[in-house]
């Protein structure tokens, strides 16, 4: 792998961010400022970088990794929503909640092998211009190793990462509150609360949440 570039959100320029978005929809690596905690991802259908992510990680096949996209127009293109589904991505995208939805005809081989999508459009402005310039989702997972505490700080970002991905892009400290999961799938399941509570996601999404 090359020299990672290290670059500041705050000085990106768009031929930056065009040339960015190209080189992960063919595979780049990147860890990136999401809403919540940094991220590392790649092009949702680049099969070895997807492979890169779970060995740099450490984590195992068992954990699907999450589907990113810059908008609910684009997350539609790859999966289906539940009337359920579609209120609670209305309410709450761009933000800091993952939906599990079905996938589309399209989006089926993003499922690699499990039975949905977990798809999130992030509330991170510089995240969401990169999405919008991609060729097609971002598949992403939290920036640490398996198991191991969120990064949070762009100098554990730096010394965790660098010479490992192609891309950092620093957003300065974020969050360490993760997303809310909800699987829409059936019948409505609260998979993890963090941002968002129980009760505001139940009186969005019409019905109660089950709860593992």
């Amino acid at each position: 792998m090359s020299r990672t570039r290290i670059i500041d959100c705050a000085q990106v320029t768009e031929s930056l961010l065009q040339e960015a978005a190209q080189d992960l929809a063919q595979g780049a690596l990147a860890v990136l400022p999401t809403d919540t905690v940094y991220g590392l991802g790649t092009g949702a259908f680049c099969e070895d970088s997807i492979g890169q992510i779970y060995a740099l990680k450490q984590r195992p096949a068992t954990s699907p990794l999450q589907i990113l996209t810059g908008s609910l127009e684009q997350a539609r293109q790859v999966a289906e929503f539940s009337e359920g589904a579609l209120r609670l991505a209305q309410t709450y995208w761009p933000g800091a909640l993952t939906l599990i939805v079905p996938p589309s005809n399209e989006g089926k081989s993003l499922t690699r092998g499990f039975a949905g999508l977990g798809l999130r459009v992030p509330g991170n402005n510089f995240l969401v211009n990169l999405l919008q310039r991609l060729t097609g989702p971002l598949a992403c997972t939290s920036a640490n190793v398996h198991g191991q505490p969120v990064l949070t700080r762009e100098e554990d970002i730096i010394k965790t990462f660098d010479g490992k991905v192609d891309f950092i892009f620093l957003g300065g400290t974020l969050s360490p509150v993760a997303s809310s999961v909800v699987d829409t799938m059936k019948e409505g399941r609260l998979v993890r609360e963090g941002a968002l509570s129980r009760e505001e996601l139940e009186r969005v999404y019409g019905a109660p949440l089950q709860v593992n």
